[in-house]
């Protein structure tokens, strides 16, 4: 016998319950993104790898380690998406829609990077992402990083943490970068680990991200960027803080915070759990004024976070299957195409169920029905066929009621 095909290492299958929370997850995004002006975008999974290198950053851990990419067939170099942000914009641009004065779009699916497996975090993992992009107010990112815990409230996580940050602009960010590599060339070369060496000399904010241990012990005391903020960035930083003041949205800040990825300016953000372990964020993202620019559309601001499903996946109770309304037992091999026309009749009356196709025994067919968990299960068999009725029987009661063939669906409401 030949062996059995398994999943791929780091991709999971979803069965309900767990897909049944995916759904949920997506449809209060829709409800609560709606109400802000968001529109939905499906992007392809796999897009030309330049996009992301151009867009993401070389320097990234996301370019250098965990993408999935490979040659086709004429050898063009494509990679599977490891974030959905790059190739938004790849299809905002390539769409002509950044002429608009705002656009407002949402994603949702999944992403790629390849990385260790652990709890919450897959190497097929999937995100609901949102992008906001014309304005370049700092009102546009109080409103999205609130939407961003609007959307949290209303699936009923609590505990959760805001954490805030400014990165600066490129007109004042430059002189930072180079204070802070000065400050990090002062540490004895043992201090950082050897991604970090690297980092220090070709972007040494990543020093900043790096998750090492002894990386950021070394690092406490490292210069901050909101003391380097030109004024116009902390103007736009302290509205944003106002706003959100305004909101009573809480939040701290967080002068480590620089997110993975180079395409933030200004405003950064995440949404922390302490309730998934060390790999607490369930949601982050900035403002990216020069992203639309970088991958070759108009100089648009732009705004944007995501939303780990497989993180928030943790933090919600396990949702119960819907339970059908119904379960209709066929006794007799004549009785089979009046419970079939019965079975979508009541479906097409909006209700849920199927019917058992093969007749079976009264003991085996209720068996057979208590599986279903339906509310109630419908027997027909001689008796029934020629009375032209049902025996209708409440799951949960036990009580048995013979009810006319045309009478069923108000019996079910």
């Amino acid at each position: 016998m030949s062996e059995h095909i398994t999943a791929i290492k780091g991709f999971a299958d979803l069965f309900s319950p767990e897909s049944d929370t995916f759904t949920h997850m997506e449809n209060v995004a829709r409800d609560i993104f709606f109400r802000y002006g968001f529109t939905e975008l499906r992007t392809p999974l796999l897009e030309r790898t330049e996009l992301f290198s151009r867009g993401i950053g070389t320097e990234t851990d996301v370019v250098q380690k965990e993408m999935y990419t490979f040659p086709d067939r004429k050898g063009r170099s494509l990679t599977l998406r490891p974030e959905a942000t790059a190739g938004v914009m790849r299809a905002y641009i390539e769409s002509g829609r950044s002429g608009d004065a705002v656009t407002k779009l949402f994603t949702t699916g999944p992403m790629f990077r390849y990385e260790r497996p652990q709890k919450g975090r897959m190497r097929q993992f999937h995100q609901i992402n949102c992008e906001c992009l014309g304005p370049a107010e700092p009102y546009a990112d109080a409103e999205m990083i609130t939407m961003a815990m609007r959307f949290l409230e209303a699936l009923g996580i609590g505990n959760l943490t805001l954490q805030i940050n400014s990165l600066g602009c490129p007109s004042c960010r430059p002189a930072y970068r180079d204070t802070l590599r000065r400050w990090l060339s002062t540490l004895d070369e043992s201090a950082l680990c050897e991604d970090c060496r690297r980092r220090m000399v070709t972007n040494p904010l990543r020093v900043l991200d790096c998750k090492v241990p002894s990386c950021k012990e070394h690092t406490a005391d490292a210069p901050r960027i909101l003391e380097h903020n030109c004024p116009d960035c902390a103007a736009h930083f302290d509205t944003v803080r106002r706003l959100l003041d305004a909101e009573k949205v809480p939040y701290v800040i967080n002068h480590r915070l620089v997110r993975g990825l180079d395409y933030y300016t200004r405003t950064t953000f995440e949404i922390v759990s302490d309730a998934i372990g060390a790999q607490g964020t369930v949601a982050g993202g900035g403002r990216y004024d020069g992203l639309v620019a970088e991958l070759g559309g108009g100089n648009v601001p732009g705004f944007g976070f995501a939303c780990g499903m497989e993180r928030l996946a943790l933090l919600l109770p396990e949702r119960e299957p819907v339970r059908p309304e119904f379960y209709v037992v066929v006794l007799t091999e004549a009785a089979r195409e009046t419970a079939y026309a019965l079975t979508q009749t009541l479906r097409d009356a909006g209700f849920r169920g199927e019917m058992s196709f093969t007749p079976r025994s009264i003991k085996s067919a209720m068996r057979q029905a208590g599986r279903s968990r339906a509310r109630f299960c419908l027997l027909i068999g001689e008796d029934e066929l020629a009375a032209q009725s049902v025996m209708v029987k409440d799951m949960d009661s036990g009580e048995q009621t013979p009810v006319p063939l045309s009478e069923v669906a108000g019996r079910l409401n």
